[in-house]
């Protein structure tokens, strides 16, 4: 395994993600199930090993996801936006008999995985039986973003999955769009100005230059139909 115990990702001021320390990067294929909602991940590979490389911010780089400079090219503007309050102080909380499911609405990158089954929400209040609760936490783990997280009621435990520091580049197929850097396993991001992101194990960068809580995404690349040029193609 690559040591990259001190890979990071620095939100340069107008410009790419500065990502250090080798952190391995491969790509994230969205998995669609039977009635139409987001069910599972499956790898779609990985990029060439680096110890340090750029990543497009702007969404407008012709050398995809790496940057090549079209940002300076079209002025981008990548004032970050975001709170700089922690996941806890955001997040509202719904109660189950067995489960307690977080929720930061302003984290959302629109990955869909949590309506599946009647919702994560609803699954959560049903938790009493043990297909709702297994469902529940599948769904608050497949977030990419980590607007959801699921906790045993019993031990008052987060229920996490477990990842290697590393990004991923996700692709939706079924929804015909490319979507944000997903950032796994603890990796801290700072920004232009130096100051530091609070550290979690999954969240998720815009790519498509238009988010309105930069640097995470918001989902905007959904209704703008991101393409990176890897082919997402709908189904029909």
């Amino acid at each position: 395994m690559v040591k990259n115990a001190e890979g990071k990702v620095v939100v340069s001021k107008d410009g790419p993600y500065l990502v250090s320390g080798s952190l391995p990067l491969a790509k994230d294929i969205v998995v669609t199930g039977g009635d139409g909602d987001p069910e599972k991940w499956k790898s779609g590979g990985s990029f060439p090993s680096r110890k340090n490389y750029a990543l497009c911010r702007c969404g407008q780089s012709k050398d995809k996801p790496y940057c090549d400079g079209a940002h300076a090219r079209i002025g981008f503007d990548g004032t970050e936006t975001a709170s700089r309050r922690k996941y806890g102080e955001q997040a509202g909380t719904v109660k189950g008999p067995n489960l307690l499911l977080t929720d930061a609405q302003s984290l959302c990158s629109g990955a869909g995985f949590c309506h599946r089954a009647g919702g994560a929400w609803n699954l959560t209040r049903k938790s009493e039986d043990q297909k709702c609760k297994k469902t529940a936490i599948q769904e608050a783990c497949d977030c990419p973003s980590g607007r959801l997280v699921a906790w045993d009621r019993k031990t008052n435990k987060q229920i996490e999955p477990r990842f290697r520091k590393s990004l991923g580049i996700i692709q939706d197929p079924d929804a015909g769009v490319s979507g944000p850097i997903w950032v796994k396993g603890g990796v801290q991001i700072e920004s232009a100005g130096s100051r530091k992101y609070e550290v979690r194990n999954r969240c998720t960068l815009c790519r498509c230059g238009e988010s309105n809580n930069k640097p995470f995404c918001d989902g905007t690349h959904i209704h703008t139909g991101f393409n990176d040029g890897d082919k997402p193609v709908k189904k029909k």
